[in-house]
């Protein structure tokens, strides 16, 4: 039963860091790189994919915008938080959806808005399906919520550092 292997795996990770706090922590190291244009790949261990914008701001619609990406991965963090904190509960979910929706000003990225270039808010709406009582799913989501990385990345400031590696070409001869 799929639940039971996520809760047993869960339950073996949370035995784990119990005892070793620092096997939780880490550092994700993605690399992306400009291939044309505005079309770049993004390569994390053996995850490839790439991205681009669409023609009417000069890329070429060949992949999904870095927005999409984002907005996938809060939709997918909620998602499997949630149908992991069900497992470690016992709650059966026979269905669940999470859309994501987020209002822009593209006149920010432009440089034709006052406005901020992220998200003027975000709202996500969860669909689940379960016999279970209302409360224990309610609480089951508040945990979740809690417990979220991608959706505390979204509610507050991240700290940003920037490093720079300049390459000038040299002068041929």
């Amino acid at each position: 039963m799929t639940e039971d292997r996520i809760k047993l795996a869960i339950e073996r990770s949370i035995q784990a860091i119990s005892l070793k706090p620092s096997l939780a922590l880490g550092t994700g190291i993605s690399r992306t790189r400009v291939v044309n244009g505005l079309h770049c790949e993004t390569e994390e261990g053996e995850w490839k994919f790439k991205a681009d914008m669409p023609s009417s701001v000069g890329g070429t619609g060949s992949g999904p915008t870095p927005g999409i990406y984002g907005r996938a991965a809060l939709g997918s963090c909620l998602a499997i938080g949630y149908m992991m904190m069900a497992a470690q509960k016992g709650i059966q979910v026979s269905r669940l959806e999470v859309e994501i929706q987020a209002d822009y000003d593209d006149g920010a990225l432009l440089g034709t808005s006052d406005e901020a270039p992220g998200y003027l808010e975000v709202r996500y709406n969860v669909l689940i399906e379960s016999d279970a009582d209302e409360v224990l799913i309610m609480d089951l989501l508040d945990e979740a919520d809690k417990r979220s990385p991608y959706l505390d990345v979204f509610s507050r400031a991240q700290k940003c550092r920037r490093e720079v590696q300049l390459v000038t070409p040299k002068l041929q001869s």
